[in-house]
């Protein structure tokens, strides 16, 4: 991927297209997919529409008692427990994928956090970089030969708009010198579209591709940790958590993006991308606006990405993939 092919290319979807949308007439039968927070959210509407269309999900859960409430009329789908806080425990789940599978196609990155208070895991990590970002990383590292095997693997993983609010904080990715929720919700987001980047790099000779996508504005189980006032004050949600913000999407128009990433043939050969709305998003400028849509430049460097991936190497001792 080079910043010139960081552009639109003319998908048939748009940001109304819904996650039916985008799987009607699509025969998954024979896949078998990994959906992190598939039982909530963007994830459950992502979980609904692959095993609609014949795919197999495997749905790895911080809480599987919730999850097997809210995937039981749901066809296809298999519930594993899983803490993406919890390096072990990732690992431990990788695992038991493993000795199930012999292949998997796809792997959807869509559980996350989002402006936690402060919160520190494992050694010390900043919680949010760890659930968004090391947490998914240490999972694709420890599920590559299965995506390998495939011979055609996508990995998808959501990031967000928040990524214009920062960079990666090499001085101080742990915000060890004071926490900032959104600076570290940003950051975690840049995270997410840098692993891409270098995933895709790292992958694609065999076969997996990977990208990064903008859902676009959704309230979900997302904003669990923001007040209602907090909500009302962004002009998101009126006084009784009605949705009014401009431009809001429903969860099925949200999950759209990561399922267009997962299954479009405009993107075969292609990889290393940030989308948004159903097409490759432009490059933004860095006085935007992060509503005005577009992706910034340093979320999609490659020496930013290796060197992200070097430092989540080191910081979790992950299985290295050899291009």
């Amino acid at each position: 991927m080079t910043i010139t092919d960081q552009q639109p290319l003319g998908s048939p979807f748009c940001a109304t297209s819904t996650a039916e949308d985008i799987v009607a007439g699509r025969d998954l039968s024979g896949r078998t997919a990994v959906v992190t927070g598939g039982y909530s959210g963007l994830g459950l509407e992502t979980t609904r529409a692959l095993t609609a269309a014949g795919a197999r999900v495997i749905v790895p859960a911080r809480r599987p008692g919730v999850a097997r409430v809210a995937l039981e009329e749901v066809k296809g789908c298999e519930i594993l427990p899983m803490d993406l806080t919890d390096p072990a425990g990732v690992r431990s789940a990788a695992a038991r994928i493993s000795d199930r599978l012999d292949r998997l196609d796809l792997l959807m990155a869509v559980a996350g956090v989002m402006a936690t208070p402060e919160r520190r895991v494992g050694p010390g990590w900043e919680g949010q970089l760890t659930a968004n970002h090391f947490g998914h990383f240490i999972l694709a590292c420890e599920l590559y030969p299965l995506l390998a095997a495939a011979g055609g693997a996508r990995v998808v993983v959501n990031s967000s708009a928040g990524h214009t609010l920062t960079g990666i904080r090499w001085h101080d990715p742990h915000f060890r010198t004071g926490y900032d929720k959104w600076l570290a919700y940003g950051q975690a987001k840049t995270a997410n579209a840098l692993f891409a980047v270098h995933l895709d790099t790292l992958g694609h000779n065999d076969g997996v591709r990977a990208f990064a996508l903008h859902p676009g504005k959704i309230i979900t189980g997302l904003q669990r940790e923001m007040t209602l006032q907090a909500q009302i004050d962004r002009g998101w949600v009126d006084e009784h958590g009605n949705v009014i913000g401009a431009d809001f999407k429903t969860p099925s128009q949200g999950a759209a993006t990561g399922l267009w990433a997962a299954t479009s043939p405009l993107l075969d050969s292609r990889g290393g991308l940030y989308l948004e709305d159903c097409d490759v998003a432009r490059v933004s400028a860095p006085d935007e606006r992060m509503d005005d849509g577009g992706v910034r430049a340093y979320a999609i460097d490659p020496d930013e990405a290796a060197r992200l991936w070097d430092l989540s190497l080191a910081a979790t001792g992950a299985r290295p993939i050899t291009p």
